[in-house]
């Protein structure tokens, strides 16, 4: 009996033994990390270690609520990393910028930029599974024809501003085999700009920032001046927050997917925008909403779309075309349509042949303050215009109803009438959203 005793004790610590032999084995495995070094146009490999960090998860876990009846399902439109403005650098790796150099990362994980180079372009050829986080550290790139960040592959890019930075590109954009390249940042994938500092774009021959698929802005400073669209996306493009400074020859923000007419979004949950552009401050293909922010827009439109909301904000506009334009951008989501649900819109427009608000659809007012200084027409729309509350300030004066294109504005309408007739009731009235009516393309 004592000698069966001894055998299972003396087992047992063998078991014990090996057991911690191989725990510590797989720590010591778990730990180590592969080297690698970076020169010009080689590859850079992320740590093994850096694909189980907390910054490479993107989950969807994030308190968001945009306007309830919105006319954009904002849902999932923005994940807790989207909205995380600090990049975790515990395992990141610290990549110098140099001139001529070509920084190709084909793995997932975090990397801070550093330096200052001419003619250096980031390249992200990574997995369609890997998120890529750019943490830029002071860097400036000035580039002749070719993007200072481009995103060739990846499921998410995110550009995180850690310290001022500067990118430009001076000349005309070269195409890169069968892609003809047109932005400082250019990406193929999902593109998500954040961070807490600034980020100063020149683009003197084209775009500022071009996304082919989504494009999101969560936070941070952005400076664009850009001879064509400063910001362009595909599929959509969503500010949840940041700064914007927008010089652009063409357009300010430009959501439009050339081969898909259900694709082209804008969604503004907040933020500051300073806009000047030549052509349109604000343009989307199919929706248009806007639920917060301040903006101060000069441009020859402010707000351009097929079906554009506004539930709230600090809106100033100065238009030398129309101020808002619901227009047939897009055919497959039917009659345009302009709806005011809130916020303070100030609308001034210049001299000539202008339209505070026009629409090739129908107009919904329910609420806010909208404040036009008009020369010409307050507002125009080819189908109905319905008025269920809110103010309506047309050069200074007060008024109750919603005109068509009378000189300045003015007209008589009660609430819920079409403009321009005494009282009269809109033909889709008893609807109370002004959407049922038909709408001409001018």
């Amino acid at each position: 009996m004592l000698k069966k005793s001894l055998v299972i004790i003396i087992s047992a610590l063998i078991i014990s033994s090996f057991a911690a032999c191989t725990g510590n084995a797989g720590q010591s495995s778990s730990s180590s990390s592969s080297a690698s070094s970076v020169t010009s146009g080689s590859a850079v490999s992320a740590d093994s270690s850096s694909s189980g960090n907390s910054s490479s998860s993107d989950s969807g876990e994030v308190t968001f609520s945009g306007y309830e009846k919105g006319i954009i399902d904002t849902t999932n439109i923005f994940t807790k990393r989207d909205l995380t403005q600090t990049a975790d650098t515990s395992s990141a790796k610290t990549l110098e910028v140099s001139d001529g150099q070509t920084l190709k990362i084909t793995e997932e994980g975090v990397y801070v930029i550093k330096g200052i180079a001419k003619n250096c372009t980031i390249r992200v050829e990574a997995d369609d599974t890997a998120k890529v986080q750019l943490v830029l550290d002071g860097v400036s790139i000035t580039n002749d024809s070719t993007p200072a960040i481009y995103v060739v592959s990846a499921d998410k890019c995110f550009v995180t501003t850690g310290a001022d930075s500067t990118l430009s590109v001076t000349g005309a954009f070269t195409a890169d085999s069968d892609t003809n390249t047109d932005a400082v940042i250019f990406s193929k994938d999902d593109l998500v700009l954040n961070g807490t500092a600034a980020l100063t774009i020149n683009s003197a021959q084209g775009n500022g920032v071009t996304g082919k698929d989504d494009v999101k802005v969560t936070g941070g400073t952005y400076n664009i001046t850009s001879a064509l669209d400063s910001i362009e996306a595909n599929d959509s493009i969503a500010i949840y927050d940041g700064t914007l400074t927008i010089n652009s020859s063409k357009d300010g923000l430009h959501s439009e997917n050339s081969d898909d007419d259900t694709k082209g979004y804008v969604y503004i949950h907040g933020g500051t925008f300073t806009i000047n552009a030549k052509s349109d401050a604000v343009q989307a293909t199919t929706y248009l909403q806007i639920d917060g922010g301040t903006f101060k827009l000069t441009a020859a439109e402010g707000f351009e779309g097929t079906s554009i909301q506004i539930n709230d904000g600090t809106i100033d506009i100065s238009a030398s075309d129309d101020g808002i334009n619901g227009a047939q951008k897009s055919k497959s989501i039917g009659t345009p349509s302009i709806e005011i649900n809130g916020g303070k819109l100030t609308i001034v427009m210049g001299q000539g042949d202008t339209d505070a608000i026009d629409c090739n659809g129908n107009i919904t007012v329910n609420g806010g303050t909208i404040d036009i200084t008009a020369q010409m027409s307050s507002f125009d729309y080819d189908g109905t215009a319905t008025y269920n509350g809110g103010t309506i300030i047309i050069n200074g004066q007060e008024v109750n109803s919603i005109p068509q294109s009378m000189m300045g504005g003015g007209g008589m309408g009660g609430r819920g009438g079409m403009g321009g007739q005494m009282g009269g009731q809109a033909p889709d009235a008893q609807n109370g959203n002004g959407f049922g009516g038909n709408g001409f393309a001018r």
